[in-house]
């Protein structure tokens, strides 16, 4: 039976009542009706204290329920919450964002019909206020089901309509389609919702729930967005989305046991879904592009595994030379045009690490050396000096703070080393004694052919008396 139907019987047998109960004088009219109203049983009944926790977050809702009209309400048990719970890995209903409870909630309300059980027939489907979607009736003798709950008590009649008490929560269909996806911690956690917004802004959401994606994602949640300064999504674009979230992505299903070990060896590259980051897996922990650390690993889904991780990537855009300049770097980009370097370093294949002093550092060699900047380093101290030091700050591989351990000692460019030196602080032990060792105050600046390390001193690669 349809629901113009239902309505239809339903008139009918007001009419009838109303004219079988008028005009009887013997036991005083009527017998007298509900005096709750749907919101007034629900908190009268113990086991619906989730429902009505559910409600009190959404006031508009309650007053509705609480209200005048004619509403059928499936009310789940709380039972029925903490199965939902259990399914979506949430502690409680608090953790969930608000908006999802309401969607749901919405999903259980049926206005402007009185529906009882006598009513309902086996294919019966009716509209709820959660834009229209519809929820279906199963019935087979005296038993109800609704979607997939079973209806526990029926027909408990309020002033403004029906309560049905069902063992399960009723869930929409958007929600249907992510539980048991690689989306569904996010979506379902009040933590994650930066993350989940910007999945539905750049139309990812398809993508992240395909039942057969088999795919690996590094989750951020609100604070890893911040981290990366990231605050809000306003002005943000499917277009600015959607390479950043694939960055996050890689194109199969990989366990934390299955990540590539770099234990005494350099970051390795992984491919994602918009190009290549770095990973770093050894005995310090396990970290992305240097700075961004895996805090939880192997959450399985049936379309993949989640990995969470506390700054969200950022895919590079421009070289380390162009980081430099960007960053306000003006003597170094200034050193490295007079010694001719920018054309190597702006190699797309690189790989490079630059130790990037700052213009300060700068600033103090050349008032150590007497002199006014780069143009008149190779007069003083002989040619190929300036190519020299510059070529000492750069390594010809990708090496990220993670990466770095007390003792290394990489060999750079210009053919010699210095000493990674760690305790309190990192320091770089170069080949002058009588000048202070630079100290690294910046890491993992990441360039397209690159990495950028910020330092506030000169390494010299010879003893220059200075």
């Amino acid at each position: 039976m349809k629901l113009l139907k239902i309505f239809t019987l339903m008139l009918s047998m007001v009419a009838i009542v109303a004219l079988n109960g008028c005009g009887d004088d013997d036991d005083g009219g009527m017998p007298a009706g509900p005096d709750m109203t749907i919101a007034d049983i629900a908190a009268g009944n113990s086991d619906l204290s989730l429902l009505v926790d559910a409600l009190e977050t959404n006031p508009d809702l309650l007053a509705l329920l609480d209200g005048s009209g004619t509403f059928t309400v499936f009310a789940p048990t709380n039972a029925a919450f903490a199965d939902l719970l259990g399914v979506v890995g949430q502690p409680d209903l608090e953790s969930i964002p608000e908006d999802v409870v309401r969607r749901v909630l919405l999903y259980h309300v049926i206005n402007g019909a009185a529906l009882e059980s006598g009513d309902l027939n086996d294919g019966d489907m009716a509209a709820t206020e959660l834009n229209d979607e519809e929820v279906t009736v199963s019935k087979s003798g005296t038993s109800v089901m609704i979607n997939n709950a079973n209806v526990t008590t029926a027909d408990v009649e309020a002033t403004n309509g029906v309560v049905h008490i069902i063992d399960a929560v009723l869930v929409p269909e958007l929600e249907a389609s992510i539980v048991n996806t690689i989306v569904e911690p996010a979506y379902f956690s009040k933590d994650y919702t930066i993350l989940t917004e910007a999945v539905v802004t750049a139309n990812l959401l398809e993508t992240l729930t395909d039942p057969e994606a088999g795919l690996t994602l590094f989750a951020p949640d609100n604070a890893a967005f911040e981290a990366a300064g990231i605050t809000t999504l306003d002005g943000l674009t499917a277009d600015d989305l959607t390479p950043i979230l694939t960055y996050h992505v890689l194109g199969s299903e990989v366990a934390a046991a299955d990540l590539p070990s770099t234990e005494g060896g350099l970051a390795a590259s992984v491919e994602t879904l918009n190009g290549n980051f770095y990973l770093t897996n050894n005995a310090g922990g396990v970290f992305i592009n240097g700075t961004t650390e895996v805090v939880a690993t192997d959450l399985t889904y049936d379309n993949g595994i989640v990995h969470a991780i506390n700054q969200t990537l950022l895919p590079p855009a421009v070289d380390v030379v162009q980081l430099a300049i960007d960053n306000g770097f003006n003597q170094l980009a200034g050193a490295l045009t007079e010694a001719g370097l920018v054309t190597a370093l702006q190699d797309p294949n690189g790989p490079f690490t630059v130790f990037a002093p700052t213009d300060d550092a700068f600033n103090a060699l050349y008032s150590a050396l007497e002199i006014d900047g780069p143009e008149d380093v190779d007069p003083l101290l002989g040619d190929g000096t300036l190519e020299a030091i510059l070529t000492y700050h750069v390594l010809g591989t990708r090496a990220f703070s993670s990466d770095l351990f007390d003792g290394l000692s990489p060999e750079t460019l210009q053919g010699g080393t210095f000493e990674v030196n760690i305790d309190e602080g990192v320091t770089l032990i170069d080949m002058d004694p009588d000048v202070a060792d630079p100290a690294v105050t910046g890491t993992d600046v990441l360039g397209t052919n690159g990495v950028v390390h910020i330092i506030d001193g000169i390494l010299l690669p010879v003893d220059t008396a200075l």
